[in-house]
């Protein structure tokens, strides 16, 4: 069976988070990385006040804990994104995924369409392959 090992950020930064709520920002196993769902949430735990900003905050949450493992998003191979409002969200959304990976060969990709996200209004989770490894 393969061993698997919990990441987490450096310092004390959401450790909170993940201890309150029992799970790991990040699972590595073998060369994959499995990235826990990153919201925009500011070092409070407070979400960003607009879905844009969300977006951005949960696109750099997630750049920190692709960095404790070793990775950056070019090492993302597949991608899930949650949505409080896809239809008038998407928009927002192509706006920063497109500055993330502007060139194929792109990660897959599935959207899905929630009606709850803990106060957030979107939410990306991700796996990732760890180079080296």
């Amino acid at each position: 069976m393969t061993q698997r090992h919990a990441i987490f950020l450096e310092g004390p930064t959401r450790h909170a988070l993940y201890d309150a709520h029992g799970y790991s920002p990040a699972v590595r196993a073998g060369d994959l990385l499995f990235v826990s769902g990153q919201v925009g949430s500011r070092e409070d735990g407070s979400p960003e006040p607009t879905y844009i900003a969300q977006v951005e905050r949960a696109f750099d949450n997630l750049r920190a804990v692709l960095a404790a493992a070793g990775c950056t998003f070019d090492d993302v191979i597949d991608v899930s994104t949650f949505h409080t409002d896809p239809e008038a969200q998407l928009a927002d959304l192509m706006t920063v995924k497109q500055r993330i990976f502007p060139a194929a060969p792109f990660p897959t990709w599935t959207a899905v369409g929630v009606t709850w996200l803990a106060g957030f209004d979107f939410e990306i989770k991700v796996v990732a392959r760890i180079p080296g490894a």
